[in-house]
């Protein structure tokens, strides 16, 4: 190592340490949160009487699956819900959602969307982007949607207009998803459903979930939202989650969610679990250390960014709703170097070079660094963004803050190596 090289590290391990240093109070926050989601976690358990039994499933149709059953009782009460429905046929939390959109949604009804335009992923699945493929708009439901303020926030001001034309269904995206904007806290989620149900008392707050499972005491079904989904790849799978999604909240907008998933007629009763219902259990207890270590490496990331000048949301020791981390690194190049270090600094695919391309429900290319056990996970260290300005990188996940601190550890010294270490 040349004298240059060995001082480059140095620096940013300093600034590393340094990052480390600045963080422990909302490190300690976090370990600290862990205890009463654990709590409930394990009350869950106890109240549904989970035993070896429930690990096994049936094969076929999967009709009196007593592991399903059991784990679909048990996450309703994790997720403070009246029913859950916990499927590996679910292949994506987008998936749980459509599911859900067009299980409660009919031909004529109208859907609004609170926070501004959704997750790239659902533009095909609303219509708002390609045709020919089923969406809800060629089955003849409406779409509109509520601009974000200036702020990234929820218009309060306007949501008594956007209101005034009957509305089956609302969506409020808990995650900011790959918009420059806060992610909503459960109390405002809360708020917000309130404000929907005092203009249309019968309107449905549907939550996209995603990122957001456990980082806070409550979930949105505590706090008046009628039904929830979201991945088991990401929180709730606490790393080990082979694949699925889940929907939560009131039993008959399950069940609605569940039929669209198999058919009129079988809903959740049908679904064999493949012998894995102890791997989601195991995800599931696991579930609350690991969110609470994604979130302190989500307070690394936040740092050492800022630290360096760029904007980062939220910032750093901030309130946070899920586990999600922006940094807006404003060049591609500074974008593809930083992906490529955290690749290099994965368990599995170390090797691969992330370069930017086109992936399936989106519109832009994405450069994703995630060498992650479970394909798609973000439970492990990850990040990912869409090749497009003001070229925001995504961080999420972190089993482990040490990984976190390698990864951030090789990205600073390929940033200086590059040049590309300064934001102007």
């Amino acid at each position: 190592m040349t004298d240059s090289a060995g001082s480059a590290q140095g620096i940013a391990a300093q600034r590393i340490g340094a990052a480390v240093a600045a963080t422990a109070a909302a490190a300690d926050r976090h370990t600290c949160g862990v205890q009463s989601r654990m709590e409930r976690v394990l009350n869950a358990f106890a109240a549904e009487r989970v035993g070896v039994q429930h690990f096994a499933s049936v094969s076929g149709y999967g009709h009196g699956d007593q592991g399903r059953e059991v784990l679909d009782r048990v996450v309703a009460r994790v997720l403070q819900a009246e029913a859950a429905a916990v499927r590996l046929q679910f292949v994506s939390g987008t998936h749980a959602i459509a599911a859900a959109l067009f299980g409660v949604l009919r031909p004529g009804d109208r859907l609004l969307a609170l926070t501004g335009r959704p997750y790239d992923t659902l533009e095909e699945v609303i219509g708002i982007r390609g045709t020919g493929q089923g969406s809800l708009a060629e089955f003849g439901i409406a779409y509109a949607e509520l601009a974000l303020s200036a702020a990234g926030r929820v218009d309060l001001a306007g949501l008594e207009a956007a209101l005034a034309v009957p509305t089956r269904l609302v969506l409020i995206q808990r995650s900011c998803g790959y918009s420059w904007r806060p992610s909503l806290s459960v109390a405002e989620i809360g708020d917000l459903c309130a404000r929907v149900k005092a203009i249309q008392p019968d309107c449905i707050c549907f939550v996209d979930n995603c990122y957001g499972e456990l980082v806070e005491t409550r979930e949105p079904t505590a706090v008046g939202a009628d039904l929830i989904a979201g991945s088991l790849i990401k929180n709730l799978g606490g790393t080990i989650a082979p694949t699925g999604g889940y929907v939560a909240g009131r039993a008959e907008l399950v069940e609605q969610a569940c039929c669209r998933l198999t058919a009129p007629g079988i809903g959740s009763e049908g679904g064999t679990s493949f012998d894995l219902n102890r791997l989601l259990f195991q995800g599931l207890f696991l579930a609350p250390q690991m969110v609470a270590e994604a979130l302190i490496c989500s307070e690394l990331v936040a740092q050492v960014f800022s630290d360096l000048g760029f904007a980062v949301n939220p910032l750093p020791g901030a309130e946070r709703s899920d586990v999600i981390q922006a940094v807006r690194l404003g060049d591609p190049e500074r974008l593809k170097t930083v992906c490529r270090a955290f690749q290099a600094a994965s368990p599995v695919g170390a090797y691969l070079d992330p370069v930017p391309a086109p992936m399936p429900g989106y519109a832009s290319e994405l450069v994703m660094a995630g060498g992650t056990f479970i394909d798609g996970s973000t439970s492990e260290f990850s990040a990912d963004a869409p090749l497009r300005e003001p070229y925001v990188l995504f961080a999420q996940g972190g089993s482990h803050r040490a990984h976190a601190r390698i990864a951030l550890e090789r990205a600073l010294l390929a940033l200086a190596t590059a040049g590309l270490d300064r934001t102007e």
